[in-house]
């Protein structure tokens, strides 16, 4: 990528960063969509993608709990076992024959659950059993290691579906999930970080920025269902590219 296009990028993370963080996510899935669009190296889009997650699930965790959009008794059973199952998955590297077949499916499916995504009543609330709580968080965990994702947006739809906490709960809770998945993800995985970008510390600022703007917006009823189906179409794009190209 030439020096030129290096702003441009900057600017889309920031975007990317303020619309996921908007519904406590950090960003991941959208990260990797821009970066392929961008033609990085395969090799740097997992760490990098993970690297700006950990910086805006950061902030937007911090938010979310700060304006008691949090409910740690739904949170716990998850991460119990996603964390270290996290950790496995980023000791992991797929070929890049089949990690962007891969990738391309992942962001083909965020996009449709950003199409799909509806304003609904609340249904009653039915904290998740201890077991299945503990096996989702399993199976999400390592492959958000594997896939460089931190989770969040397979756990938030499924608890929307469940019932495992009220919608805006679910938020706080996919942001601390997609920190510590994000965090132990890239434990697993610290000999990628020479892949890097020497950029990077330049969007993890736009990341930081746009990150807060969406937290402080999400965490206070901003409504956004329209913005995250523009961005859905960007994953669709990208998405198409990992497969086909």
């Amino acid at each position: 990528m030439t020096a030129e296009l290096i702003p441009l990028l900057a600017v889309c993370i920031f975007v990317v960063a303020m619309l996921y963080a908007s519904v406590g996510h950090g960003g991941a899935s959208g990260y990797l969509a821009v970066m392929a669009l961008f033609s990085l190296h395969p090799a740097a889009l997992k760490p990098t993608a993970l690297v700006l997650n950990i910086v805006v699930a950061g902030v937007a965790t911090w938010l979310y709990l700060t304006a008691r959009q949090f409910s740690w008794r739904a949170f716990w059973p998850f991460a119990v076992t996603s964390i270290p199952a996290s950790y496995l998955g980023g000791c992991f590297s797929l070929p890049p024959e089949l990690y962007r077949p891969v990738l391309g499916v992942v962001l083909l499916f965020a996009a449709w659950r950003l199409f799909v995504r509806k304003d609904r009543p609340e249904r009653e609330i039915s904290l998740p059993r201890l077991l299945p709580a503990m096996a989702v968080g399993a199976v999400l965990g390592f492959f958000s290691g594997l896939i460089g994702v931190g989770g969040g947006i397979f756990l938030s739809p499924l608890m929307v579906l469940l019932g495992w906490a009220r919608v805006r709960e679910i938020s706080g809770i996919a942001a601390l999930f997609i920190l510590v998945n994000s965090a132990a993800g890239l434990l697993g995985h610290l000999g990628s970080l020479q892949q890097i970008p020497g950029y990077a510390p330049l969007l993890a600022v736009m990341a930081l920025a746009g990150g807060t703007l969406g937290a402080l917006g999400g965490s206070r009823h901003l409504p956004v269902p329209a913005i995250l189906k523009a961005m859905a179409t960007v994953l669709v794009i990208a998405g198409g590219k990992m497969l086909l190209v």
